[in-house]
């Protein structure tokens, strides 16, 4: 039997909760993992990675900014806003949740760079989570820029939200999802 804290085994192991028991994970919990975040490759040495998180006021929040969008494509006004309250009501319940941005530089190269590291830092978030016995949800998409959540997070200007990290104790762990075989997807060059 394989060492079940061994990067091989938590990278098989590590999935997306979406049901999480009700322990709050600890401030110090929570800032051990934000310290492994920040120990990503970061070509430059940029440290470009900001953290953010959320009280349950903020988590509201998001949820409310996040429920609006999806609420748009509802016609009944009482049904939109129902949307809304459940999707912010969801999100305040959360045991806890990150904001995970980078700060924007000026420069194209270094902007993608300072990306790419903060994305290895998420990594880092996530599997040594799953070494603790915390659960994550990585989320992203186009509500991070919406103005009502920059807001809800308290993000300055010139920062941008990578992921969103839904954080704590798994209530349920799905099942591994099919994945396409690394060899079937690799070519060899000469």
């Amino acid at each position: 039997m394989s060492d079940p804290t061994s990067l091989a085994e938590l990278i098989s192991r590590r999935r997306s909760i979406k049901q999480f028991t009700d322990r709050d994970p600890t401030r110090e919990e929570i800032e051990r993992l934000l310290e492994l975040v920040a120990q990503a490759p970061n070509h430059r040495m940029t440290q470009p990675w900001r953290f953010y998180v959320l009280g349950p006021g903020a988590r509201r929040a998001y949820g409310a900014a996040l429920g609006a969008r999806k609420a748009k494509r509802v016609a009944d006004p009482d049904a939109a806003r129902e949307v809304v309250d459940s999707v912010a009501a969801r999100h305040e319940a959360l045991p806890a949740m990150i904001a995970v941005a980078v700060v924007v530089h000026d420069n194209p190269e270094i902007r993608e760079e300072d990306y790419a590291a903060t994305w290895m830092g998420i990594q880092n978030l996530g599997l040594a989570a799953e070494a603790a016995g915390l659960g994550t949800h990585i989320k992203t998409g186009a509500v991070m820029d919406d103005p009502r959540s920059r807001a809800a997070v308290g993000l300055p200007d010139g920062e941008r939200i990578v992921a969103i990290v839904n954080l704590g104790e798994p209530a349920a762990v799905p099942d591994p999802k099919p994945r396409v075989p690394a060899r079937d997807l690799t070519t060899w060059v000469d």
